[in-house]
């Protein structure tokens, strides 16, 4: 009968497993394969990944391909309109300054991105460096000034 337990791939041939260490006539037999002497040869050995044996790397003779600003990158801190809500009073400003009066900044900051997060029902002004498209929506439909420093 059969079942899943004794179910058999036949799709392709089983690999034979590598016998090593069983008499010269194996081909694998006294030093299996890994030579006469050396690192190699000793137990717990293992070889670095990319290392050629004291070869120049083939992968340091590749071309360096492009190239990326990720290590200038200046990322903008971002503050969600709910925030503004919960941290502001009507008629306040909120910018850099007023933003990390209140905790929001820790460090060095490129300048504030406004996420769309939560509902503005406070009359701010904001002078931040960039906005996203949901947050500049909710704040148009709310009649809030914005300006982009």
């Amino acid at each position: 009968m059969t079942n899943l337990a004794n179910l058999t791939d036949s799709s392709r041939p089983r690999k034979s497993v590598k016998r090593v260490g069983r008499g010269p006539g194996s081909g694998l037999g006294k030093t299996c394969g890994r030579g006469e002497k050396g690192a190699g040869s000793r137990s717990g050995y293992k070889r670095r990944w990319g290392y050629e044996g004291g070869q120049f790397r083939t992968y340091a003779k590749m071309p360096i391909r492009g190239f990326n600003n990720t290590r200038f990158r200046q990322a903008y801190d971002s503050v969600n309109l709910g925030q503004i809500n919960d941290a502001f009073e009507d008629g306040e400003v909120v910018n850099v300054e007023t933003l990390a009066e209140r905790g929001f900044l820790t460090g060095k900051t490129y300048g504030i991105k406004i996420l769309g997060d939560g509902e503005l029902k406070k009359k701010v002004t904001i002078e931040v460096a960039a906005l996203s498209k949901s947050a500049q929506q909710k704040l148009e439909k709310a009649n809030i000034p914005f300006t982009l420093v």
